[in-house]
């Protein structure tokens, strides 16, 4: 080492990390659990109840017969932060210990059927591992999207130490539960000329905040209009599978909608918007008053300025007949697409066991390089590029050329002729109609909105992919994020502030793409990284890679990694930073975690005689004399860290020799029952702190932690108590650096 310092000796740090008493009370509030619940009179005014006032909702057992009730585990099978699924003989439920308390749901993600058990418990509440989906432990209510419905909430009871599950059959059977919901108290007559909340657009913001609505008891007309000729319907399904009819992309059945009182007007374009009179004005020239207006269009299609622009068979993907009459052109014939971003790729991915030919046409170098930059889009343009699809980068279309009026060839910039008898182009925003109506519009067409999700002008809210809105965690940056689940988030709080509930948007933009049986994952927004840390093999398509602002991670990609992407969501969603090279480690250690809980689950029955249940990700070890010990494997992802019996860290921390740093540590013996993280960190003189920071932001309970550094000089206080159980929940720990020696 150069300059006035020597280099330090190493120094031994046994940690053991509890969660804090003071945050004890924090984890039993949910993100929805503030306030008081509100009702709505006809006319739209709040008024507060008390919980016993609430809606009715249906009992979850109506009779003996009717459930079903098990013993599924012991007490102390299950540690603090743990998941499992459990069989219950008519369907499985996921059962989970949280600041000592058992709590019963289900065990599906209701969206798309993930295992909920492969997630991420944090804050009170499970993450789906595949699309972000948040679900509140306590009552099994959505907290955060995609998806429209919440789990069910079974009946947890202890008895003689031993964990008694009962559930209604039905619920099993199901997987999902809709929130109850008002009824509209004011049918329209007719076409009546009058509402209360019109929403423009029946998209996913359009009809969560239809939802959102009624779930809060608002009772009042409310008019859903759309230039569809479907109710609403999973709109991404569309460029993942060309070939799906309307009936299988629907949302919710017409029943539903008839049920709640929501009015669905199809086939119904708004022109103008007269937002002094507050009135909305039809194609047809019908006219609608409305006293509260959420403007939710999304995209249109997009227009080639190239000559021969107006030729057939060029569409954008945006109904089921696009993507039908896509699909049917392109069988057998040859295939061009116009952009390489999300949507694109997956219209060209589901188009090469159809068409004869497929390329892609692309402004930039590679593909997704806004978002994902240009190593990770070169290996998924290798991906492609193995599967019969042609790339022509930096070049844009300057021709169309037609045969009877149908389109036969693209000529590019470039000189380069593709034959093409369907072309699919992009999406702008659909909000042409607002320009003469004194909303709000920027220089690319999109709706400014606030935090609350409200334009210019009172009364008019705006949400999906038409609006630019301001991003909490990256400092307010306006963007616009066209993604599924943030339309979601956004219908609600536009909702929300509707009745005057003074909601903001808050949630994690979260993002999916399926490509050849190939899941991608995202989290954040990248836009403007500066630096990206790759773990994994490219190469195989099985890679997390974490991008960075400064020492800031600001997203996270990842293929085959689950569930790295929704820890990651969920840090983020809770106003933590991860940083560059350090805390991010410890989130691939997480996902180790759950792999090494999954593959001990699928070994042995909870409870079953001669295991025990590790935290922190071991292995079950047996406890019987002289049976074999499962020995965990270290970490793949983490080359400076493993995780360890105590037994082993023990020994290697004895190897070490290092001095102690604190006699607050004296006498402070291993603890065979609990699992060790052992690091090895001797090139940052920060290291250990963020490594503690991390782990304890972590919230695992028992978990003892080794730290072999070139630190010197770090002090440990520790509280100590007379815990015999397994649920010390009252600990606490702080770690303070001094200066380095010389």
């Amino acid at each position: 080492m150069g300059g006035c310092f020597s280099k330090p000796k190493p120094v031994e740090l046994k940690i053991e990390v509890v969660l804090p008493e003071k945050d004890r009370g924090k984890e039993e509030l949910s993100a929805g659990g503030k306030g008081s619940p509100r009702a709505y009179q006809g006319n739209g005014t709040a008024c507060h109840f008390h919980a016993e006032e609430r809606l009715p909702a249906p009992h979850p057992y109506p009779g003996a017969q009717d459930c079903v009730e098990a013993a599924v585990c012991h007490i102390k099978d299950l540690e603090n932060g743990q998941m499992r699924e459990v069989e219950l003989g008519w369907g499985k439920v996921l059962l989970v210990k949280d600041n000592g308390e058992f709590h019963a749901l289900g065990h599906k993600c209701p969206h798309y059927g993930a295992p909920l058990v492969k997630g991420v418990l944090s804050r009170g509440r499970v993450r789906c591992p595949w699309h972000g989906a948040c679900f509140n432990i306590s009552t099994g209510d959505l907290e955060d999207f995609p998806g429209l419905d919440s789990l069910h909430k079974f009946q947890v009871k202890i008895e003689k130490e031993k964990v008694y599950v009962r559930a209604s059959k039905q619920a099993l059977q199901l997987q999902r539960r809709t929130k109850v919901m008002a009824t509209c108290i004011s049918p329209s007559v007719g076409h009546s000329s009058s509402t209360n909340v019109l929403i423009v657009g029946a998209g996913a913001a359009g009809l969560v905040c239809a939802e959102t609505l009624r779930q809060e008891g608002f009772s009042d007309r409310i008019v859903l209009c759309t230039l569809d000729r479907h109710l609403p319907y999973d709109r991404p399904k569309l460029s993942k599978s060309l070939d799906a009819q309307p009936e299988q992309l629907a949302l919710r059945p017409k029943e539903f909608f008839r049920a709640h009182g929501i009015e669905v007007l199809t086939e119904a374009q708004v022109v103008t918007v007269d937002v002094r009179n507050k009135k909305a004005v039809f194609k047809d020239g019908f006219k609608l008053e409305y006293s509260k207006l959420l403007l939710a269009p999304g995209s249109s299609p997009k227009t080639l300025s190239c000559k021969g622009k107006d030729v057939e068979n060029v569409f954008t993907i945006r109904t089921p007949e696009d993507a039908n009459r896509v699909v049917r052109l392109a069988r057998g014939h040859n295939a061009v697409v116009v952009g390489a971003g999300f949507l694109g790729m997956e219209v060209a991915a589901y188009l090469t066991e159809k068409a004869h030919s497929v390329s892609v046409v692309e402004l930039e170098e590679t593909p997704f390089r806004r978002f994902l930059g240009e190593r990770v889009g070169r290996a998924l343009m290798k991906m492609f590029e193995s599967n019969r699809v042609k790339f022509y980068m930096q070049t844009e279309v300057s021709e169309l050329r037609a045969q009877e009026g149908k389109l036969k060839e693209v000529v590019l910039k470039s000189s380069k002729v593709l034959r093409a008898d369907v072309c699919v182009v992009g999406i702008v925003p659909a909000t042409g109609f607002l320009r003469q109506s004194g909303i709000g519009l920027d220089s690319r067409g999109f709706i400014p909105v606030n935090k609350m999700m409200q334009t210019n002008v009172p009364g008019v809210f705006a949400a999906g992919d038409a609006v630019t809105f301001p991003l909490a965690w990256r400092n307010n940056r306006k963007v616009n994020i066209p993604h599924w689940q943030m339309a979601h988030a956004q219908g609600r709080v536009a909702a929300q502030n509707m009745l005057a509930q003074e909601a903001e948007i808050s949630t994690v933009p979260y993002l999916w793409t399926a490509m050849f049986s190939k899941s991608l994952r995202y989290a954040g927004y990248g836009e403007g990284f500066d630096d990206v840390i790759i773990q994994g093999d490219l190469d195989e398509l099985k890679f997390v890679a974490f991008y960075t602002k400064g020492d800031e991670v600001i997203s996270v990609a990842s293929m085959n990694y689950d569930p790295i992407v929704s820890k990651v969501a969920e840090v983020l969603a809770s106003g933590r930073t991860i940083r560059k090279r350090e805390d991010w480690r410890h989130v691939l250690a997480h996902r180790e975690r759950i792999l090494s809980l999954h593959a001990a689950d699928s070994g042995s029955h909870v409870g079953a005689s001669g295991t025990e249940a590790k935290p922190g990700g071991q292995v079950p070890t047996s406890s019987s004399p002289g049976a074999p010990r499962a020995e965990p494997e270290p970490s793949q992802c983490l080359p400076s860290a493993a995780w360890l019996t105590s037994r082993e860290a023990s020994a290697a921390s004895r190897r070490c020799s290092a001095p102690k740093t604190s006699s607050a540590t004296d006498g402070w013996q291993w603890r065979r029952d609990r699992p060790c993280l052992f690091f090895l960190w001797d090139w940052s003189p920060v290291g250990p702190c963020n490594i503690l920071d991390m782990i304890l932001k972590l919230k695992l309970t028992h978990l003892q932690i080794c730290v072999t550094s070139t630190v010197i000089g770090q002090t440990l206080t520790r509280e100590k108590d007379d815990e015999t159980g397994t649920t010390a929940n009252h600990r606490t720990l702080s770690v303070t650096p001094r200066k380095f020696g010389l």
